[in-house]
């Protein structure tokens, strides 16, 4: 094979220009240290849509998006070691760090101001084929197919990340504002870790998921939940839900922002928002040990992944589903 199927974005827009296009390329070589990996199912993240409608800057033009990636080793370059062709691995949305600036030597290198990632800086999924650094992609958990693991490679790790943002106490209260494919799975982390979770979200399909994956009460995205919060994460992009959820928590509670991209968030009110010493916070990427951390918990507790598989050649028409919120759960591009 020499030539693949790919969708790439030249030009970010507007779904309705069609900016994502499909065209055939050539399959990449591995570089030093990097993997080629066949792509056999690759998860459609709502950063992709920001990356594909120019909500986010263009790092490199023409770029392949996707960045939850599940595949099989077929080759690997110069220096690469750790895997051997045949291996199942997955590749996700930090593909690079320095190693040695001051936020990579402290363990933070989700801070790394050169910091690059999969469908961003470098090609990523919506291909047949993609290449990435040895030493960023990651083994994954047996007992679920490609189509299950494949949102766990950013949708779980972020909310992973962000449930521990959150500084949720044991057994404590947390409200979950948005609940696609990220929320429905840090829902679950925190369940298993014993927590009572509120979820709150427009999308009435989203609030039954809810309720049947063990949160104690759904409802509307402005709605006020049953008891006062201790922690709760931000997954919708909606900034002006900022205000709404800092409202919600109790004294000494702690927001956490998970999305890369965030609407403007209205002013706030010191007394009713931060006042008693709640807490606002972003989450920023992820680190590898994250990744590891999420995948190994995986291992441990059996996750239930809701997805809607869709065939690469319909890689538009998920991206414009996720937009309109008509998935449920996870779209996973599938060859």
């Amino acid at each position: 094979m020499t030539t693949m199927t790919a969708w790439q974005v030249s030009e970010p827009g507007p779904l309705s220009g069609h900016p994502l296009r499909r065209v055939r390329r050539p399959v990449p070589e591995p570089g030093t240290g990097e993997l080629l990996v066949e792509v056999d199912a690759c998860a459609v993240c709502r950063t992709d849509l920001h990356v594909v409608a120019g909500d986010l800057p263009a790092h490199r033009s023409p770029v392949v998006p996707g960045h939850e990636v599940v595949g099989r080793v077929v080759a690997l370059g110069p220096g690469a070691t750790g895997f051997a062709p045949g291996d199942r691995v997955g590749v996700a949305w930090l593909r690079w760090t320095c190693g040695v600036c001051r936020y990579c030597r402290r363990g933070a290198e989700n801070l790394c101001p050169r910091s690059r990632y999969t469908g961003w800086d470098a090609d990523g999924g919506y291909a047949g084929y993609t290449t990435a650094p040895a030493q960023y992609v990651h083994r994954l958990p047996d007992g679920y197919s490609d189509v299950e693991v494949a949102p766990l490679l950013c949708a779980g790790i972020i909310g992973y990340r962000a449930l521990r943002r959150a500084d949720l106490p044991a057994g404590g209260r947390l409200g979950i504002y948005g609940f696609g494919a990220s929320a429905h799975l840090t829902a679950q982390v925190a369940v298993a870790e014993g927590a009572r979770v509120h979820v709150l979200t427009r999308s009435a399909p989203a609030r039954e998921l809810a309720l049947a994956l063990g949160a104690a009460s759904a409802a509307g995205a402005y709605d006020t939940p049953p008891e006062p919060l201790d922690a709760a994460v931000l997954f919708a992009p909606v900034g002006d839900l900022v205000p709404v959820a800092l409202a919600a928590l109790d004294r000494g509670g702690t927001l956490a922002v998970a999305g890369i991209h965030l609407s403007d968030v209205p002013v706030l009110n010191y007394q009713r928002h931060l006042f008693q010493e709640r807490t606002l916070r972003s989450v920023t990427a992820n680190t590898r040990a994250d990744a590891r951390e999420l995948l190994a918990l995986a291992g441990r507790h059996r996750l239930r992944v809701s997805t809607t598989p869709y065939p690469l050649d319909a890689a538009a028409d998920a991206l414009a589903d996720l937009a309109a919120d008509r998935v449920n759960g996870a779209a996973v591009l599938v060859r």
